[in-house]
């Protein structure tokens, strides 16, 4: 390898800070994952460092927007890259339809996912999917999940590359549940009215107290980590 292409290749941090602003959710862990796979091969330095050239980072852009627009499992979009590498091209009408975004804070309510399109979706193993069924992060509704859990899917692996494991996130889980039962007391006296369309307003008023909430815990962790991290 010439010392011009040597100095082109980049780190997996250089990689990050090249995808962060299209794909937000992107970490090494997962980077890892796809490279476990067999869907990208960086080179290694010679003290095993990752070593990552344009043409990787185009094939990881691929992969992830496949991921998040498409919604395509891993092994089709292995196909892909397959017949990409074979200099065929990939036809757009072969492609899935979208599922769910897959940064959608309120998923679709009527996306219904296998197990292996979570799996896939969130791009991670069977083992921690099953860690999040265990302590009640993610839930099966017959066969299938709904649109939530690929969100939870997605958070909860991006938390692990922080060294977060399922277990840490029950209280997330139980705060939440905390919270609902505030916001179901709220909304009880408008549920209980007879009149038409008294439960869809609820239902409104249920989600705008969330958003509220949701905005309130923002403003009190961030003050409370400057509080910490100034000491």
């Amino acid at each position: 390898m010439s010392a011009q292409a040597a100095r082109a290749l980049m780190t997996i941090g250089d990689v990050l800070s090249l995808l962060r602003t299209d794909f937000p959710d992107i970490t090494v862990s997962k980077i890892r994952f796809l490279e476990s796979e067999g869907l990208i091969e960086p080179q290694r330095s010679p003290s095993g460092y990752r070593k990552f050239s344009d043409a990787d980072v185009e094939r990881l852009r691929h992969i992830l927007t496949a991921q998040r627009d498409h919604y395509l499992p891993l092994r089709v979009i292995r196909q892909q890259l397959e017949a990409l590498d074979r200099g065929e091209n990939v036809p757009a009408d072969k492609r899935p339809r979208t599922l769910v975004a897959a940064d959608s804070a309120a998923p679709d309510p009527e996306v219904r996912l296998t197990r292996r399109q979570l799996l896939d979706g969130a791009g991670i193993g069977e083992d921690l999917l099953a860690r999040l069924e265990e302590y009640g992060l993610v839930r099966r509704v017959g066969q299938h999940y709904e649109g939530q859990a690929l969100t939870v899917a997605r958070a909860a692996a991006a938390l692990g590359s922080y060294g977060f494991e399922a277990r840490n996130l029950r209280a997330i889980k139980a705060a939440a549940d905390r919270q609902a039962d505030l916001i179901e007391q709220a909304v009880g006296p408008q549920l209980r009215r007879r009149s038409p369309g008294a439960h869809e307003q609820a239902a409104d008023t249920a989600r705008e107290i969330a958003e509220l909430s949701v905005k309130l815990h923002a403003a009190l962790l961030a003050g409370a980590l400057r509080e910490n991290l100034d000491r």
